[in-house]
């Protein structure tokens, strides 16, 4: 996963921001990512210098486009990843310009809004599923209202051709450049290396935090690295399973990981302060999936209390695994057809679709209405202003609030300063190479918006004026005060139904995982597992492999599998697997619930009311979900629940249900209230 800082706001001492100030003002930080700054350099700018003197320029204006917005999405990962996250919004954003240009050549005004509004409320909905589903509505609309209102000689299918292979370009380079430093064994596998080894270093700096007022944090960190690393091996493949042995001791050592994530999280839960020596093996661990090397023996820790005998097994089994690289699962979400429909039509994607089909609608409307009223002068298009509201309403970049400043001060700002270089440059060759320079700069810019802004603003500006289109930068400014006018308005409309969508369906999903990682771990304290596990080889007994007295020793590369916990049969292994699929089901919508809440907080008053009080019941099911993983460690270390766990649960519980209350959050399906979920065991 990138190595980002906190991102926290800026401020002067005495003076604390509100929060959608706060927001605004916030950035990220951390090393460049020199990699995509080569990719972004290597982009727009050549297919700018073959379409040029080809005198195709429109075609490459295109094509650039396509790059450009495909470098929007090139963010840190694994090559795997990077074709679903790069491919499927291209796709979108072919058909959007597909749909556009013949809309915008054959319909009238009025048939064409209708058209872009029942395109937006599309869009919006389908953008609730997830991130990659997100920037293909973006790309959609974005592109349907650049074939609508950027007249162009080609026709509509050219253009979207034009359009993939701008885009299909950036993913060559994606696919094909190696990522700087990134020489040990199949290059092919950087990303996914660097994100399995960013996993055991998040476990390594729970076990240090351990007892400390950041081990809350430090879990959170260690669920996001556990979500990056498993997107970034679960990507599209050619064949169902891991056809190479590199990949499949990636696979082995991101499942290795695992029980000691289980581990750490129990020992986090304890609240007893840990030495060093604990985090010392998860972090050569992290060392050896890096540089694709052995482990070599690792400090034992001591056996003194459930999650430390389960760290060491854990460590154990990690070693075994580093050193024969079988294959391990993913333990991957599974999201069917029916569930995505679900969450499409849902609250969110309701809320969400009608949004951005009112304010995508009406910025088409109003910036039509311009062009017939010659507002705009000699120019001809008019895509600006929708263009502008698609990205402004989307809540993935940020609380409307903050949206609409940062887009307001990044046009400013890019506005200026494409109109002075415009000025001093060569036409056509320093309009070229300013292309080249915005897409270096771009994957830098993502981390704010108004930069992010200011860089696109100079290289639509430049692609713009290099198909003949006039010095447009005023013009510009003042459709994006007009888009950022529109939706402030739309966003604080009254909608049907209970506002909040998104943020309540997100915690009733994690609600439901939550509920279902808690009754399948009561299930194992039922017993209905316990006599499965004490056939298939009991409690797990003193140190194994090359163990000295608890504490001291070191595990090798030669323990003795068969009298391992993790060489058990299939019944108990099965169940494990079943749990850890669960529990990271569970962690990973509770931080995207997490996410929509702190977007919602830090929203104006008028919007940020409807989300109070669920940032207390995300906490609550945080600590819910932990204490079931430390109720999971002491099952398998004992076969039995204590009072503590149990009564932990039962208190756990109705703190939720209180809570949830206060929210006005259904009942129903609520962690606990399930039959044959029981608190006592």
């Amino acid at each position: 996963m990138p190595a980002l800082a906190d991102r926290s706001p800026v401020s002067r001492p005495g003076f604390t921001p509100p929060p959608w100030l706060a927001h605004a003002l916030r950035t990220q930080r951390g090393p460049v990512p020199w990699s995509a700054v080569v990719r972004g350099a290597l982009a727009a700018g050549p297919l700018l210098l073959v379409a040029v003197p080809a005198q195709h320029v429109s075609a490459g204006v295109v094509a650039a486009l396509g790059a450009m917005l495909a470098g929007i999405n090139d963010r840190p990962g694994s090559r795997r990843a990077a074709v679903r996250r790069l491919g499927v919004p291209a796709l979108a954003g072919a058909a959007g310009l597909l749909v556009g240009s013949y809309a915008g050549q054959h319909m009238g005004a009025v048939a064409l809004t209708v058209l872009l509004t029942g395109l937006g409320l599309v869009a919006g909905a389908v953008s609730a599923v997830g991130p990659v589903a997100s920037g293909a509505g973006t790309q959609l609309l974005v592109a349907s209202a650049i074939g609508a209102g950027m007249p162009l000689p080609e026709p509509g299918w050219q253009r979207a051709l034009f359009f993939l292979g701008g885009a299909g370009w950036l993913l060559l380079l994606r696919l094909a450049l190696p990522t700087p430093g990134a020489t040990a064994g199949d290059y092919r596998f950087d990303g996914e290396r660097a994100a399995v080894g960013a996993v055991y270093d998040a476990i390594a700096d729970l076990l240090d935090a351990a007892g400390g007022p950041e081990a809350n944090r430090r879990r959170v960190a260690l669920t996001a690295a556990l979500d990056h690393a498993q997107d970034a091996l679960a990507g599209p493949r050619l064949r169902r399973h891991a056809s190479s042995a590199a990949e499949r001791r990636l696979h082995a050592q991101y499942a290795a990981a695992l029980p000691l994530a289980e581990a750490a999280t129990a020992l986090a839960w304890s609240g007893d302060a840990r030495s060093g020596r604990a985090s010392a093996g998860p972090r050569r661990l992290a060392d050896a999936v890096r540089g694709n090397t052995r482990t070599g023996p690792l400090p034992a820790p001591t056996r003194a209390a459930p999650a430390l005998r389960a760290l060491d097994n854990a460590l154990l089994h990690a070693a075994e695994t580093f050193d024969r690289a079988e294959g391990g699962g993913l333990h991957t979400r599974t999201r069917t057809l029916a569930s995505t429909v679900r969450t499409v039509l849902g609250s969110a994607g309701r809320e969400y679709g009608i949004r951005v089909a009112l304010c995508f609608g009406a910025a088409a409307a109003v910036a039509q209405a311009l062009h017939q009223a010659h507002w705009y002068g000699h120019h001809t298009h008019w895509y600006w202003l929708p263009a502008t509201a698609v990205f402004l309403v989307k809540p993935d970049l940020g609380p409307l609030a903050s949206r609409v400043l940062c887009r307001a001060a990044g046009t400013v700002l890019g506005a200026l300063a494409f109109a002075g270089l415009a000025a001093l440059l060569p036409r056509p060759e320093g309009l070229v190479a300013l292309v080249a320079v915005s897409g270096a700069l771009l994957p830098v810019a993502t981390r704010h918006f108004a930069a992010q802004t200011a860089v696109v603003t100079v290289l639509v500006l430049a692609l713009v004026m290099l198909g003949g289109e006039p010095q447009a930068s005023w013009s510009r400014l003042g459709e994006t005060l007009l888009a950022c006018a529109i939706v402030l308005l739309v966003g604080h409309l009254p909608m049907p139904g209970r506002r909040g969508g998104a943020v309540r369906a997100r915690l009733r999903h994690a609600e439901r995982a939550a509920g279902a990682y808690l009754a399948h771990v009561l299930d194992e304290g039922r017993g209905e597992d316990a006599g499965r596990r004490d056939a298939d080889g009991g409690r797990p007994g003193e140190s194994r492999g090359e163990h000295g007295a608890p504490g001291e020793g070191r595990h090798g590369g030669g323990g003795e599998a068969g009298s391992d916990k993790w060489a058990l049969g299939g019944g108990a292994a099965d169940v494990r697997a079943g749990r850890w699929v669960l529990r990271r089901e569970a962690y990973r919508t509770l931080a995207e619930a997490r996410t929509a809440i702190d977007l919602a907080a830090a929203e104006l008053p008028a919007l940020a009311r409807h989300a109070e009080g669920t940032d207390a019941v995300a906490a609550t099911l945080e600590r819910l979900v932990d204490t079931t993983t430390a109720c999971a460690v002491h099952l398998d270390d004992t076969g039995r629940l204590t009072p503590r766990h149990t009564g932990r649960i039962a208190e756990l519980l109705d703190e939720l249900a209180e809570r949830r209350e206060r929210v006005g959050l259904d009942p129903r399906g609520a962690p606990g209230t399930a039959p044959g979920v029981p608190i006592a065991v």
